[in-house]
């Protein structure tokens, strides 16, 4: 069996931690032996603690107003400048890039299309059940493979005519 002052500890601390965090009142007590409990409910032979509040969240942004221009860095006295002949000359190298990966990604899609159509027409003997129908659920497991295929280059091609619409 629990002793009285070990029980009414354990309840005081207990009901203190069970306190809501944004509490305000804390009270330090002492009981008849002297032992000294914490408590959010004050009782004889309590003193209250004022705490000083603390702020632990950051301080909230401001919502950026729609059309409003940002705010643009300082660029540093010693970055280096480019010239615009050669910035033109590295935005048409970026762009033939962009163009040789954009047409060798569609014969990729291509390739995994005609992949995808070859596979449709096969049916393997263990996508057979009895009787000899086909397991249209094993023909899929096996057919996912190939639609990622095709779906990733589609959305590679996608990602490239995008990146070349942002050139100037």
């Amino acid at each position: 069996m629990m002793k009285p002052q070990a029980l009414c500890l354990s309840t005081a601390l207990f009901w203190l931690a069970a306190a809501p965090a944004d509490a305000q009142d804390i009270f330090k007590c002492a009981d008849v032996d002297g032992r000294v409990l914490y408590s959010n409910v004050p009782t004889k032979n309590c003193r209250k603690i004022v705490l000083e509040p603390i702020n632990v969240a950051p301080p909230p942004k401001a919502p950026a107003k729609p059309g409003a221009p940002k705010a643009a860095t300082a660029t540093p006295a010693d970055f280096p400048k480019v010239d615009d002949k050669t910035q033109k000359s590295r935005d048409g190298d970026r762009r033939r890039i962009l163009e040789n990966e954009l047409a060798g990604e569609q014969q990729n899609a291509e390739q995994a299309k005609k992949e995808l159509a070859a596979q449709q027409e096969v049916f393997l003997p263990t996508e057979r059940v009895r009787g000899g129908a086909i397991n249209g659920a094993k023909v899929q497991e096996r057919l996912q493979a190939y639609k990622d295929k095709v779906a990733l280059h589609e959305r590679n091609i996608e990602a490239i005519r995008k990146e070349i619409a942002n050139l100037r």
